[in-house]
């Protein structure tokens, strides 16, 4: 801005006022400030000009995501974004891949180049790390999964109750043999789907059978080998349930290529593009992607406007979306009785 002031021949504060659009300066003196900038090919220091403003806020929020490629993810980037562009305020993101050294370091990363906030789908089972920025009042939120050794806020799905809707839904369409797809064991989200699917057994006297429980699934070609492997059983399942949203791709592929798409039913959980496409449509459990995204950011903003109050955890409900994969009818034609094992 010296540089401008100077060949202009102006004072630095005429340039100031002409950067940012001010008025009360003449219209010879913007046409040679403006001139001038171009000659030096100067462009207005954006983060700079935010902290002056701002009291040292940089109007932007950083985002760490499970991977920005997956529906469910890019869902959550789009409905936090909606609601940081109605502030003016930019978002930026990154995916963690399920790995706690790379959420640590983005978030280190994010940090040290100011963000004013944190949302955060956290991949390790320790949090703590964050603590000392916690406690120097860098707002963050948690999406999804719960921190953990670390108390903030958190904005979940009710998985578990989605799980044992999924699995009743199969129970009462006369299914007692019922696969599981679960994804990372170690993930607490899997963990909340997996106590849904055995709630929903132990409810109809249904026999645990863990031959068909199937977890650490993390791509769909595994689960389509995974479904493959256990359609080949002696005892095949007569449904599955995939717990995640690209576990639910592989499982359909595997129905499709042996032919049994229309035999076997299925019912997956988060939603997925285009699945209404195929025949027989799929039976989901559908978590609120956007009332999770926006109930974040909201609650991020709250906290960045000077709410204090201690950390809130907001659970959304799912819902089961019947698709057609889910009705397929098993070789029971009414649900289990209570106080009986189902075979």
């Amino acid at each position: 801005m010296r540089d401008v002031a100077a060949l202009s021949g102006v004072s630095l504060k005429t340039v100031s006022r002409v950067v940012n659009d001010e008025a009360g300066v003449s219209e010879d003196l913007v046409t040679r400030v403006r001139a001038a900038a171009r000659t030096l090919d100067y462009q207005p220091n954006v983060t700079a000009s935010n902290l002056r403003r701002s009291g040292g806020k940089t109007q932007t929020i950083g985002l760490l995501l499970e991977n920005v490629a997956n529906p469910f993810s890019s869902g959550l980037q789009r409905a936090i974004e909606d609601v940081a562009r109605e502030r003016g305020v930019l978002v930026f993101a990154g995916s963690v891949d399920e790995d706690s050294s790379r959420e640590r370091d983005l978030a280190t990363a994010f940090v040290a180049r100011r963000v004013d906030g944190l949302i955060i789908v956290p991949a390790g089972h320790d949090q703590s790390y964050l603590a000392t920025e916690r406690r120097s009042g860098t707002p963050m939120v948690f999406v999804d999964r719960a921190p953990n050794h670390l108390d903030a806020d958190a904005v979940l799905s009710d998985n578990q109750a989605g799980s044992r809707a999924a699995v009743t839904h199969l129970i009462d369409h006369g299914h007692r043999r019922i696969a599981y797809l679960g994804d990372l064991a170690s993930i607490s989200t899997a963990v909340e789907r997996l106590a849904g699917y055995t709630d929903a057994l132990d409810h109809a006297r249904v026999g645990l059978d863990l031959s068909i429980v199937r977890q650490d699934i993390r791509t769909s070609d595994q689960a389509t080998a995974v479904v493959i492997d256990l359609l080949t059983m002696p005892d095949p399942p007569t449904a599955v349930f995939a717990s995640q949203n690209l576990v639910t791709i592989g499982a359909i592929r595997a129905l499709r290529s042996r032919s049994q798409h229309q035999s076997i039913a299925l019912v997956g959980f988060d939603d997925i593009p285009l699945i209404d496409l195929l025949n027989p449509g799929v039976t989901l459990v559908v978590q609120d992607v956007s009332g999770l995204g926006a109930t974040a950011a909201d609650l991020l903003f709250r906290r960045l406007d000077g709410d204090n109050g201690p950390a809130q955890r907001c659970v959304l409900p799912t819902t089961l979306v019947v698709g057609g994969s889910g009705e397929i009818r098993g070789p029971y034609r009414s649900p289990a009785k209570p106080g009986r094992v189902a075979p």
